[in-house]
């Protein structure tokens, strides 16, 4: 981090910054995250409102951002109508900030809000988005070290969109890019990816992942798989290329097969073709398969289509809560 980085941006003028938090049962880290995010913000030469997403949890999150709102005129907190995951979530907040510059960040503790002075050193210089990536990866768990480097790695190869692995969403993003994000209206979100295909001026501002303050991750193995899907069947059409291409190795195996029997039918062995049950009901199996395989993809495709077709909103605001700042506030519609 740049010399002075914690100290009073005092050439910045006083641009509206909006900071979006998702919170999904953190009534044990949300009061003390609060706390070290205004620690931080504060001094900055900024005009800040931190908005404060429930994602539907249901422990006393919602009691707790009640009375911090009370007492605090900066916050406002906006209640899902129930849980519709950390993405919707993100986006809820992004569609209702009208600020300058927006930055989103998770509530338990493990983004540094110390990082923030920096970033918006960097969006003065002239950047629109700043990633934020973890220098050391300090997850105790091996499988989710594991699923990580797999998500990471399986992306890289069949997504056109260019990945970076260990960020997350801890970022910076300019009004413009929030105003392109609203025009991509898509239900199956991967704001990692969305915001990378975008293609705005980015620059990446490394960080060491801290502890939580609180709790355990609400990130689930099946939540990372269903995460791990929407990057990859929203960014790539590779699965069908596959199929595609397996299809196409069976048709040389087949042609292979036919020129191997007339070749023994030309040289008068036909005798000696005696047809293999096992090996028969192998080519069956394979080919069995690789249709199932291939159909299940354009299944899960033909799935996505029909979710996206139904227009149905990706979240859903219940209420809007907390007194704002200098900006009117006004309770967003339902998510498009």
């Amino acid at each position: 981090m740049g010399a002075g980085a914690g100290q009073v941006l005092a050439d910045t003028k006083m641009v509206a910054l909006d900071i979006v938090v998702p919170l999904y049962n953190e009534e044990r880290s949300v009061e003390s995250f609060h706390q070290n995010l205004m620690r931080v913000t504060t001094p900055l030469a900024f005009d800040v409102t931190v908005y404060y997403v429930n994602d539907g949890s249901t422990d006393a999150t919602a009691t707790i951002l009640g009375k911090i709102a009370a007492a605090d005129g900066r916050v406002v907190v906006i209640e899902l109508s129930r849980n519709f995951g950390h993405q919707a979530a993100l986006s809820a907040g992004l569609d209702v900030t009208k600020g300058d510059v927006v930055i989103t960040i998770d509530g338990d503790g493990q983004h540094p809000p110390e990082l923030i002075p920096e970033m918006l050193r960097l969006f003065e210089n002239g950047y629109d988005v700043v990633l934020t990536q973890r220098s050391d990866v300090r997850q105790p768990a091996f499988l989710k070290r594991s699923t990580s480097a797999a998500f990471y790695w399986l992306l890289s190869r069949v997504s056109d969109t260019k990945i970076i692995p260990g960020c997350a969403d801890y970022r910076l993003l300019s009004r413009g890019v929030v105003a392109s994000l609203k025009e991509m209206p898509e239900y199956h979100r991967f704001l990692r990816g969305m915001v990378a295909w975008l293609g705005y001026r980015t620059v990446i501002l490394p960080y060491s992942e801290q502890p939580r303050i609180a709790g355990r991750s609400k990130y689930s193995l099946k939540k990372m798989i269903g995460l791990a899907m929407d990057a990859v069947f929203s960014f790539s059409l590779v699965p069908l290329r596959f199929g595609v291409a397996l299809g196409a190795c069976f048709l040389i195996l087949a042609l292979l097969e036919v020129v191997y029997v007339l070749w023994f039918w030309w040289r008068g062995e036909q005798h000696l073709l005696v047809p293999g049950w096992s090996s028969l009901m192998f080519m069956i199996l394979l080919a069995g398969g690789t249709t199932m395989v291939v159909t299940g993809f354009i299944g899960i495709y033909v799935g996505y289509i029909f979710q996206e077709v139904k227009h149905r909103p990706v979240y859903v605001v219940k209420s809007l809560r907390g007194p704002g700042s200098r900006r009117d506030e006004e309770a967003p519609g339902p998510g498009a």
